[in-house]
């Protein structure tokens, strides 16, 4: 007959240890990137843009965020979200673009208390694409603005919202 209180202890024992490796596996890792300067203090500690990311509209975040607010309709942006989403707290969105010199892509929610979601920088050569979750408040435009060469691009898509994800 098996002792079910000490096989009990043994799971607890076995889960402390596999937590335990996990850690160490985790913080080794991020060591090693460390050393070989894959991850450095500047992108560990990226300046923060508070001004944009506390604006109220979607000219005064893009203003804050990337120096004007002039921006240029573009066919060569797609944003791939759902016509509807169900819930406003999670919102799959993709952007991918052909123009060429993408030096940053940004998501921005018209409705939003805080329009701008997210802003990607983009190293030379990298192809123009994004993709994330970001949060509704309500039925509104998701404005990608891409930044390429000096130049603002954009292209919106409206999506419904049925359930809030900000405070709704």
């Amino acid at each position: 007959m098996k002792n079910t209180a000490l096989s009990g202890e043994a799971n607890v024992m076995n889960m402390k240890r596999r937590t335990f490796l996990r850690g160490t596996v985790a913080a080794g890792a991020v060591g090693v990137a460390a050393g070989t300067g894959l991850l450095t203090p500047r992108m560990v500690l990226a300046a923060w843009p508070k001004a944009a990311f506390d604006a109220k509209t979607v000219d005064a975040a893009v203003s804050a965020l990337l120096g004007s607010s002039s921006l240029t309709g573009s066919d060569q942006i797609q944003i791939k979200a759902p016509d509807i989403a169900e819930n406003g707290a999670v919102v799959p969105v993709s952007v991918t673009t052909d123009i060429s010199g993408v030096e940053s892509i940004s998501l921005l929610v018209e409705k939003n208390a805080a329009p701008l979601t997210s802003n990607f920088k983009l190293g030379k050569g990298t192809e123009g694409y994004v993709s994330t979750r970001i949060k509704m408040g309500k039925t509104s435009s998701v404005i990608a603005v891409v930044k390429a060469d000096g130049k603002l691009y954009s292209h919106g898509k409206e999506v419904k919202v049925t359930i809030g994800g900000c405070g709704g």
